[in-house]
């Protein structure tokens, strides 16, 4: 496989992260392997609070979510809450916006979702 680009997430002030309720100036480094219908995402968190940092602290080094990309965004989240799977995180991308809701306790990983601009 080629070695994949070290992207940054966006600064905060574009990002507009949000961990938990509150404000967070997280970032962290990521790389994307594409493997045909499947794409790892690898993820190095800063020091902010933030799931990716949590996780990491928590955890060790291992999977942290499954993603879906999603149209509707607020709509999902909404649905998902009411499921019992709470917002841990949400923010922008150049591009679009994710969330990852803690659906831990039901399915036994974090989900992304994600929702490009058109």
């Amino acid at each position: 496989m080629e070695k994949p680009q070290i992207i940054v997430t966006d600064a905060p002030d574009i990002a507009r992260t949000e961990y938990r309720g509150e404000r967070s100036e997280a970032r962290a480094k990521l790389a994307f392997f594409d493997m045909g219908s499947l794409q790892l995402e690898l993820i190095e968190p800063d020091r902010n609070p933030s799931t990716w940092r949590e996780h990491l602290d928590k955890y060790g080094e291992g999977p942290h979510h499954i993603a879906f990309v999603v149209d509707g965004m607020k709509e999902k989240i909404s649905l998902m809450e009411g499921r019992g799977m709470p917002l841990l995180q949400k923010g922008e991308y150049t591009g679009g916006r994710y969330a990852y809701l803690d659906s831990s306790r039901e399915l036994k990983v974090i989900i992304e979702l994600l929702e490009n601009d058109r």
